[in-house]
This record gives structure tokens, C-alpha cells and sequence, in this order.
């Protein structure tokens, strides 16, 4: 099983930038996955979760309101859509499957 994120970069405050995570050697369909970020010298943070049909989202307050996330199964890939960011939103940002399997992370960082 192989996750690879991107759609990283540099955003100022108020920008926006949308991550992908494209998943391979897996039934993506099957499974529920999430969005999680690390900012330096902090710990790992949940941000977001779908399950396998995408019928059902799920937020950390920290985020809710201002991130999207979805999925295109016939594509396998994960999406999050991240509007109005703010310095605080700067993280590796990784996609997650059952927190067994890790992509490698894209970095963001929120800065004018």
C-alpha cells in the first residue's frame, strides 16, 4: 500500500491550497481515511476523516468551517480543501490509513 501526498507550498494567511493523497495497492473504496498534520515541535494532530463512501466528514475544531475534505474513488485519491489559512495551519500534513499506512507528508506553511 503506497500513499503519496501533495498540493503543498507556501500560502499567505487567508490563502488557500488544496491537498491531494493518492492511494495505490489498496481497494481505496473500502476504507475510511484521514487527514493529520504535525507542526514543528508539536505532536501529531488529527484534522480530518472520511469514510469509504464519503458520505460522512469529519472535522477538528481547529479546522472546521474553513477545511473540505472528499474523495474520487474512481480516481483514489484524497482531497482537502483548505481555505482561509492561518499561521497556525503550518504542518507536514499526511494522509493516513487506519494509522497503519502513512504517505510520506507535504509540507504547508502559512506566512505573509
Amino acid at each position: 500500500i503506497q500513499l503519496v501526498e501533495s498540493g503543498g507550498g507556501l500560502a499567505q494567511p487567508g490563502g488557500s491550497l488544496r491537498l491531494a493523497c493518492a492511494a495505490s495497492g489498496v481497494t481505496f473504496s473500502n476504507y475510511a481515511i484521514t487527514w493529520a498534520r504535525q507542526a514543528p515541535g508539536k505532536g501529531l494532530e488529527w484534522v480530518s476523516g472520511i469514510n469509504s463512501d464519503g458520505s460522512r466528514l469529519y472535522y477538528a475544531d481547529s479546522v472546521k468551517g474553513r477545511f473540505t475534505v472528499s474523495r474520487d474513488n474512481a480516481k483514489n485519491t484524497l482531497f482537502l480543501q483548505m481555505n482561509n489559512l492561518k499561521p497556525e495551519d503550518t504542518a507536514q500534513y499526511y494522509c493516513t490509513l487506519g494509522y497503519d499506512y502513512w504517505g510520506q507528508g507535504t509540507q504547508v506553511t502559512v506566512s505573509s
